[in-house]
């Protein structure tokens, strides 16, 4: 029998009334190391702020948790790992076993029922997103009235999403940046309601998830300023070989390189490296060497046109080679 999302235990040993302004990320094993260079950018930014990290995951590794553990030794920081039993997320397998997804991307469901007794308000963040300025101006965000507040996604994906939802109202959301009132959330029940929208129309969305809750807070959600979660695609400006990251001062405060090229791939040589190595020297896992190729075929390929974009032909074409190599032998 499938465990209720209400029916979430809450350890009480962790449980403290602060002023600590509450982050969560819903991440496995793979990303620890891209959601330390998330919370030292946070943590640079921000050092008058107390802040409590939470992380939601239905298994984590003896070396992940203990460095995650060791940011609480910092003044003013918390954590918290909630384990979550997989046996929560079967019912989303078949519709996401054929995808790029995993059922786990449901993780983020969960967030308010879980930390309901540590807090009424809380941001979600994707563990592929950098802070580059103070959160103070969200943190004061009076959010009494909403459910919770988003940042619309990049206007062509809006467009056709909203189209191929039919949406009442014609906006749509990234769901990498989440900031949830609760009390609000729980009371309109939309964990439950997404759930529900994904069960019954889950095999024609394209953003699993995300496509649900934006189904569900269709006019219900608060539109803030994109500097909250700028989304920024690395594959652009590496096919128009612009190795630069072309933000102005004061566009964003979270930048999310949402697209499927990351800073920590160095292999990319985009301007975005430099600013992943900066934050990630100062995490909890500046030890782990960032991804110096690339790590899959299909990073492979997209090297190879990337190199080929900036005149290396030569090289282009021998990871061309190990790009098919690779695919043959998946």
């Amino acid at each position: 029998m499938q465990q209720p999302l209400s029916d979430i235990a809450v350890d009480p040993r962790h449980v403290q009334a602060d002023d600590s302004f509450h982050v969560v990320f819903c991440v496995d094993d793979r990303y620890f190391r891209c959601m330390g260079a998330t919370i030292a950018s946070i943590l640079e930014h921000n050092p008058q702020r107390h802040f409590a990290f939470h992380v939601m995951a239905t298994k984590v590794s003896d070396f992940n948790r203990e460095r995650f553990e060791s940011l609480s030794s910092r003044p003013g920081v918390r954590t918290c790992i909630h384990l979550l039993d997989p046996l929560m997320f079967e019912r989303f397998e078949p519709y996401t076993r054929s995808s790029y997804y995993s059922s786990a991307i449901f993780t983020r469901l969960v967030i308010p029922d879980v930390l309901k007794s540590y807090t009424d308000r809380v941001l979600y963040l994707d563990a592929d997103i950098l802070c580059i300025g103070s959160v103070d101006s969200l943190a004061a965000l009076d959010l009494q009235h909403d459910i919770v507040a988003v940042v619309p996604d990049a206007k062509a994906t809006t467009e056709r999403r909203v189209a191929a939802l039919k949406l009442q109202h014609p906006r749509y959301f990234n769901s990498g940046m989440l900031y949830i009132n609760i009390p609000r959330w729980l009371e309109a029940r939309i964990s439950q309601q997404t759930i529900d929208a994904f069960l019954e129309n889950g095999e024609r969305f394209r953003f699993p998830d995300q496509d649900a809750l934006n189904l569900v807070l269709d006019g219900r959600a608060r539109f803030i300023d994109i500097r909250w979660n700028y989304l920024y695609g690395l594959v652009g400006d590496l096919e128009g070989n612009r190795p630069a990251l072309a933000i102005k001062p004061g566009d964003a405060t979270f930048i999310h390189f949402a697209g499927s090229v990351k800073p920590w791939g160095a292999w990319c040589e985009h301007d975005s490296v430099r600013l992943f190595e900066r934050y990630h020297a100062q995490s909890a896992w500046s030890d782990q060497p960032l991804d110096m190729q690339p790590q899959n075929y299909k990073e492979a390929r997209m090297h190879s046109r990337f190199l080929w974009a900036r005149g290396k032909r030569l090289e282009s074409l021998v990871w061309y080679a190990r790009y098919l190599k690779m695919r043959r032998r998946r």
